[in-house]
């Protein structure tokens, strides 16, 4: 007698661009990112919102339910997104092992935001920061068909760390550097491998 594969997905929930899914508190469920670009950001003791990851699409968020330790980040819509509410165990072995690879590539990519914020130049930072938006739900191709970033610079500011008046002098310098090209509301790579050695890549 075939059972009835019972669905891991408990819920779905839409999110307004700019909208906070998560608080810091205790982590009761594992999240899905069906479309969209979810931001895991934490506050410093000034206030001051710092980057830790992106989601995208088909990345997990909420692994601390897993382990029932307490979440000490925020979970922000960047883009108008789609979110599954995961019960793990109604994953199956193929599944795990996504979930698996997915969180492995999370705590990497954690890694190394951590390393771009800690003793790294606010000019690396920024750019390391619009290279890892280039392939997400905020990029695209310019008519010449180099990446686009649809960011502010405050947006920027907010994901290194830093304020809009220092980042848009940083953004300046990366132009003068011919890294890229900016625009309202855009950030446009000309020379990848040139962003990359800024950013220590």
């Amino acid at each position: 007698m075939s059972t009835v594969k019972r669905s891991p997905v408990l819920d779905q929930r839409q999110a307004v661009s700019g909208e906070v899914l998560l608080f810091p508190g205790r982590g009761d469920h594992l999240y899905r990112l069906k479309s969209g670009l979810i931001r895991l950001y934490t506050v410093d003791d000034d206030g001051t919102g710092v980057t830790l990851r992106y989601v995208k699409q088909g990345g997990y968020f909420g692994e601390e339910a897993l382990t029932g330790e307490q979440r000490r980040y925020f979970a922000e819509a960047v883009t108008p997104s789609v979110v599954e509410v995961v019960d793990p165990e109604g994953l199956d072995a193929a599944e795990l092992r996504r979930l698996a690879t997915v969180l492995a590539a999370a705590l990497d990519g954690m890694g190394r935001a951590l390393h771009r914020l800690a003793g790294k130049p606010l000019r690396a930072r920024v750019a390391a920061e619009l290279l890892e938006l280039s392939d997400s739900d905020l990029s695209g191709r310019s008519p010449e068909g180099a990446p686009m970033v649809y960011i502010t610079h405050d947006e920027l500011a907010t994901a290194v760390g830093s304020v809009r008046e220092t980042v848009t002098k940083v953004v300046g310098e990366l132009v003068r550097l011919g890294a890229i090209r900016a625009g309202y509301g855009k950030i446009t790579v000309r020379d990848e491998r040139v962003l990359r050695e800024v950013a220590g890549e």
